[in-house]
């Protein structure tokens, strides 16, 4: 893999900018230390959303796939990998992390081919990826169990060991930042890997295992098949070969993956859907509530499953927020992701259709539209899948676009007499991933904090924190956590041991 250092990033996008592609993206699947041919030979496109045009191809993998890539797993993990030091473990993840900074650009790159986002986005969730793996680099001879005082005549103790061989079902809003977050905390706890990232995104994860590989990552411990959800997701999360499940994606499917892990009992951690809210009080730094809604939703053009797409906001404030909020929504640029732009294009045509449905029928139920509102394209070509940054206004508690998940730039906003009713608002939802509050009073922010149903509540920052905070859902946002010291926990299991000593 041709490093920064080698090719600068300015080279990198300009020269993929004048192609259509990038040169040189891997071939095949990622199994026991190599790339492979797919066992039919097929092969997939890949698209660029920022000009709706495909610009690599990939491996179509099958059932044949991931039973190869399992059995690698399973024989690099009970010959090697379990067994290795934890401190050796450590060198490794930290050696990916310098290997990952050193291919920033070309990483960066790559993602936003694969999935439209913004350049400066692409680096954020590059640079990411990295703090992972030096996290998690961190933690491998740190994973101490407990001793429990049972008396002078016996010794007791427990020890954490890897659950095994663990399938990572990666999606396409944050493809190597989702891969990162399950293989670094799976490898440290000493954990073999099998991932299928999504057929939208598939390449960064294959960079990712071949990085992992240079740094010293023992042939077989991390796998990638790619391919569709249907011929190579649904063989991985009900393969026996499996210990755990990590999935990200939509409930529908979420549904599908715990039903088939319950065959096997195989242990899942599930990071579904949100509607997250974003509560605004009277007594907000305006500035700052604005930067932070705009940012909350807009951020890879609202593909987030804990995008703010509610706005809670106190009525005293509305129609000052809202104007000048809708004011710097219209000002947004829109364009393809190597040119920077404030929003890039969403993922795909599909996509794109879902959310001007979404919008079509609040319109046609009387909402008001007060920024955007219509598909567009990139206009400086004409071409790719664009949606307008929009915040649609004179909402019902009940309407599908407060009830449902968008996932794309779409902001609803919902109106508050006081910070009950805000509170009642935010958790009248399936959803429970995370919630932002707006407010001077921290004793009121942390008072609405603690009574919000979700995994997480940001206070007068949205996305604050980082790979240390831990991460997940309540309701129908899944269970589990990932990132933090809970993220390594969810790939051990407890072994606790009792002695008779005299």
């Amino acid at each position: 893999m041709t490093t920064s250092t080698e090719t600068s990033g300015t080279d990198l996008v300009t020269e993929a900018l004048r192609t259509g592609t990038l040169a040189g993206l891997p071939e095949g699947h990622f199994i026991n230390g190599g790339f492979v041919r797919p066992a039919h030979n097929r092969r997939m496109e890949s698209f660029d959303p920022g000009r709706g045009e495909a610009f690599a191809e990939f491996a179509a993998g099958t059932a044949e796939d991931v039973d190869d890539a399992v059995a690698s797993a399973r024989h690099a993990f009970e010959t090697v990998w379990r067994d290795t030091l934890p401190v050796e473990r450590g060198r490794i993840l930290m050696r990916a992390s310098r290997l990952i900074q050193d291919n920033l650009e070309r990483l960066a790159v790559a993602e936003t081919l694969d999935s439209g986002k913004p350049i400066a986005e692409a680096r954020g969730d590059v640079r990411g990826a990295a703090r992972t793996f030096e996290y998690y680099a961190g933690a491998c001879d740190k994973l101490e169990g407990e001793s429990f005082p049972l008396g002078p005549d016996y010794l007791a103790y427990s020890i954490h060991e890897p659950v095994g061989v663990t399938a990572h079902i990666i999606p396409w809003n944050f493809p190597i930042s989702t891969a990162a977050r399950g293989f670094a905390p799976a490898l440290a706890a000493g954990c073999a890997i099998v991932a299928k990232p999504a057929e939208q995104t598939p390449f960064t994860a294959l960079m990712l295992a071949e990085i992992l590989s240079q740094a010293g990552l023992p042939d077989g411990v991390c796998n990638v098949v790619t391919g569709t959800g249907a011929e190579a997701g649904a063989p991985l999360t009900r393969h026996p070969g499996i210990d755990h499940i990590t999935f990200t994606g939509s409930v529908a499917t979420g549904r599908q993956v715990m039903k088939a892990a319950a065959d096997d009992i195989t242990r899942v951690v599930l990071e579904l859907g949100g509607k997250s809210p974003v509560v605004v009080l009277k007594d907000c730094d305006l500035d700052q509530a604005i930067a932070g809604v705009l940012g909350a939703i807009y951020e890879n053009a609202g593909q987030i499953c804990s995008a703010g797409s509610r706005l809670i906001i106190e009525r005293p404030i509305q129609d000052e927020f809202l104007a000048a909020l809708a004011a710097r929504a219209k000002a947004l640029s829109l364009g393809h992701g190597l040119r920077g732009p404030d929003v890039g294009p969403v993922n795909s045509a599909a996509q794109l259709d879902k959310i001007a449905g979404f919008v079509a029928r609040a319109r046609q139920q009387g909402a008001e539209i007060l920024a955007g509102g219509k598909a567009t394209t990139d206009p400086e070509t004409g071409k790719g899948w664009f949606y307008e940054p929009t915040i649609v206004a004179r909402l019902s508690p009940r309407d599908e676009i407060v009830q449902e998940e968008v996932f794309g730039p779409v902001l609803a906003v919902q109106s508050a007499e006081d910070a009950d009713h805000a509170l009642a608002l935010a958790n009248d939802s399936q959803y429970g991933l995370v919630a932002g509050v707006y407010t001077s009073d921290l004793g009121t922010a942390h008072r609405l904090a603690r009574r919000i149903d979700a995994g997480q509540v940001f206070i007068n920052e949205y996305f604050a924190g980082g790979i240390e905070v831990p991460f997940g859902g309540n309701k129908k946002s899944g269970f589990g956590r990932e990132k933090g010291l809970e993220g390594l926990k969810s790939y051990c299991k407890t072994k606790s041991v009792a002695a008779r000593i005299t």
